[in-house]
């Protein structure tokens, strides 16, 4: 049997790819890709073939923040590439024996029941956690959107719902246990198997780790433009911090590859930043000096941090899933806006703390880190949301027996 596997987005191509590395690593080769959003340079990587016509947009995939990333992606040709992509699918489930595995949201789920195969969606875009905790409904600004999702029970619109009943679908995999157990209420075919995006993130020291400074990972995001004004912000943050926080501090800044050095190196030396070493900056006088890393290992950065300053949407994610918390900032998008910022509020819960101005995260560090019971809520809470790490290889087990159930 063959695969095809349909995402759109970068944080989707990677849930993606970890998914069918575990497949290769259990023998099963005869894989394609169509990344719907951006080149599909993961699938690459895997040396996994990319099908049908592929464009990066101008909205980089957040055409749901903001109307008019959608207009610009309109005028950028997404009619004309979302109706080849729609072709090439159909085309190849039409060469027989085929089987789809969606990652994403609601339009890779649409593409694969378009195509007539049978089919598997990672559910990685949506939980009930946006809409209850396990105590109950959590309050939402919106009079509307309160009453509308109330309305239907469930995270997942009933259209949503209709497309993961169909025969086709096979097996859905949501992101947390919440999410699964309310999506068996509907009689959807649910697997509580984890989330894929705690997989890859061991980390090893090789030496002893530094205990008596505070260690704060900066995550400012990995796309430009916005990353850039993010790490602007973050930056403007630091000065107070190092003025109320006793402890020794050490920043280490989470650096995405497609970043460019050089700019965040000037944005440094403005916020009057010295170079130390090769990525490493210091500011300060004597035992008030502070040292920041531009750090491209980002599961290192992870772990070596207690806390975090965080502008991202995955990373965040990933970081609160280790059990630690984090602090947020509202940006001006595309990704994070502040109103994805209150809705990462709702998906993380105890674990994010939201604060207006960057002039504010060093009053809400010093209280959460002058509150150990809070911190073991979130980090108990982390654990929770996020699941354990080896849901890849679950789900591949689970994906392999459906393609055999399929065929036969």
């Amino acid at each position: 049997m063959r695969l095809l596997c349909l995402s759109n987005g970068h944080g989707e191509d990677t849930i993606a790819v970890r998914v069918l590395h575990a497949l290769q690593q259990e023998g099963f080769s005869q894989i394609d890709a169509l990344p719907i959003v951006g080149e599909g340079h993961a699938y690459t990587k895997l040396n996994i073939p990319v099908i049908g016509a592929v464009k990066a947009m101008p909205s980089g995939g957040f055409i749901y923040m903001d109307s008019r990333q959608l207009a610009r992606d309109i005028q950028g040709g997404l009619v004309q590439l979302t109706w080849a992509q729609i072709k090439a699918v159909q085309a190849w489930a039409r060469q027989g024996d085929g089987f789809i595995l969606a990652v994403g949201d609601i339009v890779p789920l649409l593409f694969a029941w378009l195509s007539g195969a049978p089919f598997a969606f990672v559910a990685t875009a949506k939980s009930e956690y946006y809409l209850r905790d396990e105590t109950g409904w959590l309050p939402r600004k919106s009079w509307w959107d309160d009453r509308l999702e109330r309305s239907t029970n469930c995270i997942f619109q009933p259209w949503e719902r209709w497309l993961m009943r169909r025969p086709q679908c096979r097996a859905v995999f949501p992101r947390d246990r919440i999410t699964a157990d309310i999506l068996k209420r509907f009689d959807v075919p649910a697997f509580d198997l984890g989330n894929p995006m705690m997989d890859g993130l061991e980390w090893h020291p090789e030496g002893e780790i530094n205990q008596s400074s505070l260690t704060i990972a900066l995550i400012p995001g990995s796309r430009p433009p916005e990353a850039y004004h993010n790490w602007e912000i973050m930056l403007q943050s630091l000065d107070r911090l190092r003025e109320q926080l006793e402890k020794p501090l050490q920043f280490l800044a989470s650096i995405a590859a497609g970043l460019d050095s050089e700019r965040l190196h000037q944005l440094l030396v403005s916020y009057r930043w010295q170079k130390s070493g090769e990525n490493t900056y210091t500011i300060g006088f004597s035992e008030k000096q502070v040292t920041l890393e531009l750090s491209p290992r980002f599961a290192e950065c992870l772990h070596r941090s207690q806390v975090a300053i965080a502008m991202a949407g995955t990373a965040t994610e990933q970081f609160i899933g280790l059990g630690k918390p984090a602090i947020i900032i509202p940006g001006n998008g595309p990704q994070f806006t502040p109103a994805f910022a209150e809705a990462q509020t709702r998906l993380l819960g105890a674990s994010v703390t939201l604060v207006e101005q960057p002039t504010q995260v060093a009053k809400a560090m010093q209280s959460l880190l002058n509150d150990p019971d809070r911190l073991q809520t979130i980090a108990e809470n982390g654990h929770r949301r996020m699941g354990d790490p080896g849901a890849a290889h679950r789900i591949a087990t689970c994906l392999l027996k459906e393609m055999n159930l399929s065929r036969s």
